[in-house]
């Protein structure tokens, strides 16, 4: 297997990751003039809205092609497509990387159906992304939940640590087909993978890493090694956040590790159920050009963002209503690492929330973050030449945010968690409902999956009984500015329960 980036000096060989295989497919295809009789209906920019062509230009309509092209997805092998992906599986170092095209989504959807085919129990770190849930509620799996560590001042969810893991896969009725956790976090706190990985295979489990926020990591050596590199089995990557593929592209890599002989053609029949039959030729063509970058430019450029992002905490460390958070994250026990390009705010000085400031700081100076809580505002500094922040118009902004007097922003409420299941999640969905109100919501089993933000954990995940004190919980939460997520009925005051 082709070394990782670590293992490469600047001077080594790229194997061939300066080719872009598909991107010159759809170049020669578009420099052919066809003649389209084809989908998709535009059939090329004569076709196209003329709004949407001045604002896209001609070029996405040209390369803009249905499936099963010959000499693009379909005809001699490997196809471009498939020389593109083995070029990304040796960039990241996996045994095999498939292309997806509907997000992570789309990955944490095949991984939770591998999973069902393995058995009916999965481990699960209960802040995972909610495409996990989704997953297991479609191949109808039965979720062991393992907490990650709080941050109550800021209301950030972190990560598990190995004993946790080990702890619960040691306690379950039944060995668990799969392990799924998330590490970075939104907020870029990173886990100690291998020593999850580790804890996971000495039980016979495969290790599922939701990797979505780092395409990036192994890509330098300041930055943190990637799940691959620690031993993780199938890792779900969001190239589109920071590789900088097109938004809803990503990567599913499988690796070489002691499961990969039996996962990856369990992968490669999940990946036909969920993959679009039109699978978007732009996407796919990002996802080309993403590898590339990673690859060759990556390592040249990173090492000017991660400069620009200390840069940013520094000026923000000057600043005497804010801090920088990210600094303190690796105090809180199961965080082994930060992603140091995501420059988490400490806004609790200013009195006002971070929604609040969120807010003013896009209508009033055209500013957007990427993520907040009650007391954080979060940054994400691009790893590509050419992205990184106007520094002195961002510290400018912060400065004329107006200060609430004498006022600092309280910890959110503790975190309660709803009670025992008493039906899988796929049972609760499919289950006979009812409307209550919330005050006699109590002892009730949710219908539906409740995540209160801050922090955006599921508190309560359908089938679970809902206690008087997470409803309490949520209660404060939109109190105190923050909202609740997935509740299906229109009316605030009343939940979804399992009629009795």
């Amino acid at each position: 297997m082709a070394a990782t980036p670590d293992d490469r000096s600047a001077d080594a060989p790229l194997d061939g990751q300066e080719a872009t295989p598909y991107i010159d497919a759809l170049r020669e295809y578009a420099a052919r003039s066809p003649l389209r009789l084809n989908v998709p209906g535009h059939q090329g920019p004569a076709g196209a809205d003329p709004g949407l062509l001045s604002l896209l230009g001609p070029s996405v309509f040209e390369l803009d092609l249905p499936p099963l092209m010959p000499g693009i997805e379909a005809g001699e092998r490997p196809t471009p497509r498939e020389r593109s992906e083995r070029l990304a599986a040796r960039a990241w170092g996996a045994r095999r990387t498939w292309f997806l095209t509907n997000g992570s989504t789309q990955g944490n959807l095949i991984a939770c159906i591998v999973a069902s085919t393995l058995g009916p129990d999965v481990l699960v770190q209960r802040n995972m992304h909610s495409s996990v849930l989704a997953g297991v509620i479609l191949a109808n799996l039965r979720p062991a939940f393992v907490l990650p560590n709080i941050d109550e001042h800021l209301g950030v969810a972190h990560v598990v640590s190995a004993e946790s893991v080990a702890a619960l896969l040691d306690r379950s009725a039944g060995r668990p087909a799969m392990a799924f956790i998330v590490s970075p976090t939104y907020f870029g706190a990173g886990a100690d993978v291998a020593a999850i990985a580790a804890v996971c295979h000495a039980r016979d489990v495969p290790l599922v890493v939701d990797e979505a926020w780092a395409g990036h990591f192994g890509a330098h050596p300041s930055l943190p090694p990637s799940a691959l590199q620690c031993g993780a089995d199938l890792v779900v990557s969001s190239t589109h956040k920071l590789v900088g593929s097109l938004t809803q592209s990503a990567m599913l890599h499988l690796g070489d590790g002691p499961f990969a002989a039996r996962l990856e053609p369990l992968v490669e029949r999940a990946m036909t159920l969920v993959e679009s039959t039109s699978a978007s030729s732009i996407l796919v063509a990002s996802l080309d050009g993403a590898r590339r970058w990673r690859a060759v430019d990556g390592p040249r450029e990173l090492p000017a963002s991660l400069a620009a992002a200390q840069d940013l905490r520094e000026r923000i460390e000057a600043l005497d209503a804010f801090s920088v958070a990210d600094r303190r994250f690796t105090e809180h026990p199961d965080v082994a690492f930060h992603d140091p390009l995501r420059v988490v705010i400490d806004v609790s000085r200013t009195g006002q929330s971070g929604t609040a400031l969120r807010s003013f700081l896009h209508d009033a100076q055209c500013i957007d973050f990427e993520v907040f809580t009650h007391a954080a505002i979060v940054a994400v500094v691009g790893p590509r030449r050419g992205v990184h922040p106007e520094v002195e118009r961002l510290i400018e902004a912060l400065r004329q945010i107006p200060a609430a007097a004498n006022r600092t922003m309280q910890p959110v409420a503790t975190v309660f968690y709803a009670g025992e299941p008493r039906l899988t999640p796929r049972e609760a969905l499919s289950a006979d409902s009812e409307l209550v109100d919330v005050q006699r919501a109590a002892g009730r089993v949710s219908s539906d999956t409740l995540s209160a933000y801050p922090p955006g954990i599921p508190n309560v995940v359908g089938g679970e009984e809902l206690t008087r004190e997470v409803l309490e919980f949520l209660a404060a939460v939109e109190s105190q500015g923050g909202f609740v997520r997935g509740n299906s009925s229109p009316d605030r005051g009343k939940l979804r329960v399992v009629r009795q």
